[in-house]
C-alpha cells in the first residue's frame, strides 16, 4: 500500500507537512500526497538505530543474510505494482525497470552470500607466546565489527538500485548496521512500497524495529538534520557534485567528523585509439550514440568526453556519429529539475565560443525530454577552460581532437577524478596504450576495454567509485562486494578472556568463518 506514511521504526504515521510527486513524461501531480519529514522524526528514527545496534550487529551470519533475502523476496511480491509506480515516478521504461528490480534484489542476494562466508570479518588471531626472547607477544585477535547507524541517500537516476533497499542499504545492513533511509523526493510512492518490503523483513525476522526506518522529504534541511545527527556514523550518497559536497561539510563540522561516501559527478572519458578508429570508426560511432542515449543520458557512467587523435579517421567517426545522433529519439528525463539543469548545460557549451556543435538529436513534442547532443574542441580549448570538463547529466558528450596520443595523455592527466575511462583499441594499439593505462589508472575507477561504461556489473571484482570529485573518498566502491567494507572498523582485543570476545575470535569458530592464526590463512571449515 502506499499512504505517504513516514515509516520509523515498525511503525507507519502521517505528518502534517505534505508534498507531491510528478509525472516527468506527462506533467501531472501524482496521488497520494506524502508526508514530509522533520527534524523531530530524524531524531527518532535515529535514537530507534542506535538502540537497535548492538542486537543487530551482533547477529549471528545465518540469521543477518536470511534478513536480507527476505527483503529481497518482500520486493519481488510487490508485483507489478512497483513497476507501474515506478515508471509514473520516473519516466523510464517498463524494461529498464524491471532489469533494476532484477539488480536490486540480486544484490540483496549477494551480500547475504557475502554475510554467509564471513570474509568480510577478516579474523584474525595471533596467540599468545609466553616464552618468546626478549620480549613475550600477548594473545592479539583482530575483527572488523559494524560502525553503528548509516544514514543513506535515496538517488534520482535508479529509483530502486540506489535507492531505499539500493546498493548503499544492501551493504550497511550486511555489515550489521541499521539503517536510515532519506527518501529522493521524485519517487516517494516507489519508495514506500519498497520502505514496507524492508520494514516487514525486519519484523518476520524478529529484529529491533530500529534496524530500518524510512523518511521521505524534499527539503535540504532533513538531509542536513539527518547527517548532523550524533547517532550516525557514516552516510551513503549518489547525486550532485552540490549535494555530495553539501553533506561532507555538514559531516566535517559535526562533534564527531563522520565519512560521507559520495558518488557525485564523472564525464567518463572515451580515448579512441587510431588503429581501432581507423579499423571500425563508423561501427563505433553507432556504439557510442546508442551508450549515449540511453535511459536520456542518466547514468553517473555516461560516456561524456572522447578523446583522439585528429585525422581523417576521426573525421570519419564524427560524420558517422552526427548522423546517428540526429536519427535518435528525444527520452523523457527523471524530473523537471533535471530537465532544466540538463538544458542549461548544453546550451552553455552550444554557445560557447570555443565549441562546435556537432549534431543534435531528433526533438519531441512532450514535457521534459532530453534532445541528445555532441560537440567538439580542440585539446588546447579544452585545457584553457575548466568549464569544458564539467559534467552535464544528461545525453550529451564533448569530443576533444588531439594532436597525438602524447596530447591526449596530457588531457588525461589534467583531467578530474573518474568513474570509468573507456579504451576503444585494436592488437596494433597496445603498445602506446600500455604507456596511457598508468597515467588513466591515476584518474578513474575502472578501466575497460572495447566496451561502453554504461551498465555496471554488481560482482566482487567491480568498483564504481573513483578519485574525487567522482567520489568523496576514492579508496572505495559503492557497487560490489567491497562496499561492505565503507561500514566496517577494525578493533584489535589483547589479552580478553574468551567470554569478552566476539564470536568470531572465539577458539572453537562457533561461525565456521576461514580465519587468518598465527600469520597462516586457515581454510574455510564449511
Amino acid at each position: 500500500m502506499i499512504d505517504g506514511a513516514l515509516l520509523i521504526g515498525g511503525e507507519a504515521r502521517q505528518a502534517a507537512n505534505r508534498f507531491t510527486a510528478v509525472n516527468p513524461a506527462s506533467g501531472e501531480t501524482l496521488t497520494p500526497d506524502f508526508s514530509s519529514a522533520n527534524a523531530d522524526a530524524v531524531t527518532e528514527a535515529c535514537t530507534l538505530a542506535e538502540d537497535a545496534f548492538p542486537t543487530y550487529a551482533a547477529t549471528d551470519l545465518e540469521a543477518r543474510a536470511a534478513f536480507l533475502e527476505g527483503i529481497a523476496q518482500n520486493i519481488l511480491e510487490i508485483g507489478d505494482e512497483l513497476i507501474e509506480r515506478a515508471i509514473a515516478e520516473s519516466g523510464l521504461p517498463r524494461a529498464r525497470l524491471e532489469g533494476e528490480r532484477g539488480r536490486t534484489v540480486g544484490q540483496l542476494k549477494l551480500f547475504a552470500g557475502v554475510v554467509r562466508q564471513g570474509d568480510f570479518l577478516d579474523a584474525t588471531i595471533d596467540p599468545a607466546l609466553p616464552d618468546r626472547a626478549p620480549l613475550p607477544r600477548p594473545d592479539l585477535r583482530r575483527v572488523n565489527l559494524a560502525i553503528g547507524p548509516v544514514a543513506v541517500f535515496g538517488a534520482s537516476n535508479f529509483p530502486l538500485a540506489f535507492s531505499v533497499a539500493g546498493g548503499d542499504t544492501a551493504s550497511a545492513l550486511a555489515a550489521g548496521c541499521p539503517v536510515v533511509v532519506k527518501g529522493h523526493p521524485s519517487h516517494p510512492g516507489t519508495g514506500e512500497l519498497v520502505a514496507r518490503a524492508i520494514q516487514k523483513a525486519v519484523a518476520d525476522a524478529g529484529l529491533p524495529s530500529g534496524v530500518f526506518s524510512y523518511l521521505p522529504g524534499e527539503t535540504n534541511e532533513l538531509g542536513g538534520a539527518l547527517v548532523a545527527d550524533p547517532r550516525i556514523q557514516a552516510v551513503g550518497f549518489t547525486g550532485s557534485r552540490g549535494g555530495g559536497l553539501a553533506l561532507v561539510r555538514i559531516a566535517a563540522e559535526r562533534d564527531e567528523p563522520i565519512p560521507v561516501y559520495a558518488e557525485m559527478s564523472s564525464i567518463n572519458p572515451v580515448v579512441l585509439f587510431p588503429a581501432a578508429l581507423a579499423a571500425r570508426g563508423a561501427a563505433l560511432a553507432k556504439e557510442f550514440v546508442g551508450s549515449l542515449t540511453m535511459g536520456a543520458g542518466q547514468f553517473c557512467t555516461n560516456p561524456g568526453l572522447v578523446l583522439a587523435v585528429d585525422g581523417p579517421d576521426l573525421d570519419a567517426f564524427v560524420e558517422a556519429t552526427g548522423s546517428a545522433l540526429t536519427e535518435s529519439a528525444p527520452a523523457t528525463m527523471l524530473s523537471p529539475g533535471i530537465h532544466a539543469s540538463f538544458e542549461k548545460g548544453v546550451e552553455a557549451l552550444a554557445g560557447h565560443q570555443a565549441v562546435r556543435t556537432v549534431a543534435r538529436g531528433k526533438s519531441g513534442d512532450g514535457v521534459n525530454q532530453a534532445v541528445g547532443a555532441f560537440f567538439e574542441t580542440t585539446a588546447d580549448q579544452f585545457l584553457a577552460d575548466v568549464k569544458l570538463s564539467h559534467e552535464v547529466f544528461g545525453s550529451s558528450s564533448m569530443l576533444v581532437r588531439c594532436r597525438d596520443l602524447g596530447e591526449i595523455a596530457s588531457v588525461i592527466a589534467k583531467l578530474e577524478g573518474q568513474l570509468t575511462a573507456t579504451l576503444q583499441i585494436d592488437p596494433a594499439d597496445e603498445a602506446e596504450a600500455a604507456k596511457l593505462v598508468p597515467v588513466i589508472a591515476r584518474r578513474v575507477g575502472r578501466i575497460l576495454a572495447n566496451g561502453w561504461p554504461t551498465g555496471v556489473e554488481v560482482a566482487p571484482a567491480m568498483v564504481h567509485g573513483g578519485p574525487f570529485p567522482a567520489t568523496s573518498d576514492g579508496r572505495t566502491t559503492s557497487v560490489g562486494t567491497l562496499a561492505i567494507a565503507r561500514f566496517l572498523r577494525p578493533v584489535c582485543f589483547q589479552n580478553l578472556a574468551p567470554a569478552l570476545l566476539p564470536k568470531p575470535l572465539h577458539d572453537d569458530n562457533a561461525w565456521s568463518i576461514a580465519r587468518r592464526l598465527d600469520g597462516k590463512r586457515e581454510a574455510s571449515p564449511r
